[in-house]
């Protein structure tokens, strides 16, 4: 029987989305002076995104949370092989509000952007390879 169209396109629309932010993260880090803050944040979307697009194909429900332990123990019901990716990913979950008011903690560094960004194409890319091909944008 073939996938249904609308998981079909509900999935593909998450990793549309996901993609968007990450293309956003690499645009924000080459910007002239670095935009390291909002390249965070979209970083941490991405891959929010992405694993919420890995849980939509298997048509398992999740909350609206940020919290990337969350969002990727989920997965990991689907896929224990994920296991090692979600917890190395789960240091981008901070970035989805340390920067984003007033008060931050500290300026980032464009490493620390450079690396949420390496690491957040990681779970784009292990996702995606983890998808059907009907799904990826």
């Amino acid at each position: 029987m073939p996938p249904d169209p609308t998981r079909i396109a509900d999935t593909k629309a998450w990793l549309t989305k996901a993609r968007q932010d990450l293309r956003r993260g690499e645009i924000l880090l080459g910007a002239e002076p670095p935009d390291v803050e909002g390249a965070l944040y979209h970083c941490q979307q991405a891959a929010e995104k992405a694993f919420k697009s890995f849980l939509t194909w298997h048509d398992l429900p999740f909350r609206r949370v940020h919290e990337l332990d969350v969002i990727g123990g989920h997965c990991l019901d689907v896929d224990p092989t994920l296991k090692d990716l979600a917890d190395r990913a789960d240091i981008l979950t901070k970035y989805a509000w340390q920067f984003r008011y007033p008060g931050a903690p500290y300026e980032p560094a464009l490493e620390e952007g450079q690396m949420a960004f390496a690491l957040a194409g990681e779970v784009m890319e292990a996702i995606t390879n983890r998808l059907p091909p009907e799904v990826r944008p």
